[in-house]
């Protein structure tokens, strides 16, 4: 397997996650507020706004969508992750693909991916999206990067790589070239914000297990906590607290 050149969308997405769901509800960061308002901006009054978050997981990204206002229907084809997501009343989860949504044509206001992305297949999925929005409408596609510059989130990237055998996730982590070129969505625009997660020693911990390409057992998995159990002693504030840094990226489009 070639890092460089394996899609990651032939690497099982969709099952991927199953047993990482309990730690990915309690560890995954959240998004800056900022973003959350750049997507929205210009969109007009959030409760006529039908959003489909596809590739949903858990749904931490519908809840921030829902809690303005927003109608969201959640995309997520993995049972286990739909079945871990918190309910909302304006959040309807639904089985179904970035390739194949199972939405009526020209249905939506808004597509968003948060952290998903780059498990697609981006040719279908960018036709797909293209069908299920109205016209005029905007596609959202955003990442928590890891910020190569704070020497905490650093040195956990190291160690993650070397953990996972240089995953091609990991190199490949955002895939926006597809979007760059696609002949269906134009003006596209991108933002940039930061964002720190506050994680104890559990929780620093439980973000890496929320990984789908870490090991979860065996002599890797006790090499794996004994790199984060000193990482953490070296980075720890007088609270007991580490804080990972992201950079978060948001690319908006605009359907032809």
């Amino acid at each position: 397997m070639n890092p460089e050149t394996t899609p990651l969308y032939t690497l099982n997405p969709l099952n991927r996650f199953s047993d990482r769901a309990e730690d990915y509800v309690k560890y995954r960061p959240s998004y800056p507020a900022d973003a959350i308002d750049i997507i929205l901006e210009g969109l007009g009054e959030s409760s006529k706004i039908v959003a489909a978050d596809i590739g949903a997981g858990t749904g931490i990204s519908s809840r921030l969508l829902a809690e303005r206002g927003v109608n969201v229907i959640a995309i997520e084809p993995n049972a286990v992750m739909r079945e871990a997501a918190e309910s909302h009343p304006l959040i309807e989860f639904r089985d179904g693909t970035a390739e194949f949504t199972q939405l009526p044509d020209n249905s939506v206001d808004l597509v968003t991916c948060f952290q998903a992305f780059h498990w697609f297949n981006p040719e279908p999925t960018l036709l797909e999206f293209h069908r299920i929005l109205k016209p005029s409408a905007r596609l959202a596609v955003v990442w928590n990067n890891r910020d190569k510059e704070d020497a905490l989130t650093t040195e956990y990237s190291r160690i993650v790589r070397q953990a996972s055998n240089n995953h091609p996730a990991e190199s490949r982590m955002q895939s926006v070239e597809a979007l760059l070129v696609t002949p269906h969505f134009i003006n596209i625009q991108e933002y940039n914000f930061t964002y720190r997660q506050q994680l104890d020693l559990t929780g620093l911990i439980g973000r890496a297990m929320s990984v789908s390409y870490l090991p979860h057992e065996g002599s890797a998995y006790e090499q794996l906590i004994d790199s984060f159990q000193e990482l953490y002693q070296h980075f720890r504030d007088e609270s007991g607290f580490v804080y990972m840094v992201y950079r978060t990226s948001v690319h908006l489009g605009e359907v032809i």
